[in-house]
């Protein structure tokens, strides 16, 4: 033979081209149906935590007393009554800067909700009073 060669067959080519994979396709449809369905019972585990946090509250009302102070009643709705928690309650000024903080402890109890009554110091002038968040204690 004068320098050609025999041509192969395509499917023999194609074979030498492309290996079959090292783990077999059955292996890897389970593993990736193993990862997503772990993936998808992460989220719903996490959202279904989030969606009942153990405290709420809120402001029920507010009143601006002075230039240096504002008097709030506060509302906390807790899963657990005997737990304490903690609500910081902020006041701000007409150009939405924070003027006042205060984080109010809420003793446990022997009810779910709790009502609140205090006074906020503030460095200026507030226009309103608003909850910024309630979490459990210990």
């Amino acid at each position: 033979m004068s320098g050609t060669q025999v041509a192969d067959d395509p499917a023999a080519r194609l074979a030498r081209r492309y290996p079959p994979p090292r783990t077999p396709r059955q292996v890897t449809i389970a593993l990736i149906a193993v990862f997503a369905t772990a993936a998808v019972a992460l989220v719903v585990w996490i959202g279904i935590d989030h969606a009942t946090p153990g405290v709420e509250g809120r402001i029920n009302t507010w009143t601006i007393t002075s230039d240096a102070s504002a008097e709030f009643t506060l509302t906390v709705d807790r899963a657990d009554p005997s737990a304490a928690a903690t609500c910081r309650v902020i006041a701000q000024a007409d150009n939405f800067e924070r003027v006042g903080e205060l984080a109010v402890q809420v003793p446990p109890s022997g009810e779910r909700l709790t009502e609140v009554a205090d006074t906020l110091k503030t460095f200026r002038r507030a226009t309103s009073v608003s909850l910024d968040g309630c979490e459990t204690v210990g």
